[in-house]
């Protein structure tokens, strides 16, 4: 069973995910909350798996408060939901630890995907938003934020991979790309994320930018 904490400073908001989420029969809803330092004080005493989380917020913001739950530990793994053209704030979620981000307006059918994504241990990067919001506020970044080396460890074929992850291409589009079997794009990223000590895919596509691989408006 997947313990899930809605975490949403709009009551219907949270009201409709938790129908869609609790009709699920691997889901339950363990608890609420309107803002981020609610959120915090009900984590202390409920686990949970997933978190999902909205960012802009009163009493205390989305990204600040995704920030101190990755920080104190694996558990739970925070989902991050957007409108995109006015959260400026969900490249520094995913910066924070986030496990990846989905637009308010997703179905249904995607949010619970996306939860079982994240719950499993996996990120969620969704291909068609990726680029965009990168390339919007990653160019923000200044060298001395940045400190990451170049990925000199990496092979010339794991390089090629994470310069398709990063510009938000999945296991899929990335094997049709390459011309090899999905697996083995798995097997590569399974890699990348060890030598460059990396915790999963959205940290994959952080580190690119970060690290300068792949600039703001390059063409895929």
């Amino acid at each position: 069973m997947i313990r899930v904490v809605l975490v949403d400073d709009q009551h219907l908001v949270r009201a409709g995910f938790r129908m869609v989420l609790d009709y699920q029969a691997d889901m339950t809803v363990v608890g609420e909350a309107g803002d981020g330092a609610e959120a915090l004080r009900l984590l202390r005493t409920t686990p949970a798996d997933v978190v999902v989380m909205d960012l802009r917020m009163p009493v205390l913001d989305g990204v600040t408060a995704t920030r101190r739950i990755c920080a104190a530990g694996p558990l739970p793994r925070v989902l991050v939901l957007t409108t995109f053209d006015t959260d400026e704030e969900a490249f520094a979620a995913l910066q924070a630890g986030a496990s990846g981000f989905l637009l308010k307006s997703v179905p249904p059918d995607d949010l619970l995907k996306a939860i079982r994504v994240v719950a499993g241990g996996d990120a969620v990067v969704a291909p068609r938003v990726t680029r965009r919001l990168l390339d919007r506020f990653a160019g923000r970044l200044t060298p001395d934020e940045q400190g990451i080396s170049g990925p000199h460890s990496l092979t010339d074929r794991e390089h090629e991979v994470l310069l398709l992850v990063a510009q938000g291409l999945s296991n899929l589009e990335i094997s049709g790309r390459l011309q090899v079997a999905e697996a083995t794009v798995k097997t590569h990223i399974g890699r990348i994320l060890n030598k460059l000590g990396l915790r999963d895919r959205v940290q994959a596509v952080v580190y690119a930018y970060e690290s300068g691989l792949v600039r703001p408006g390059e063409p895929s």
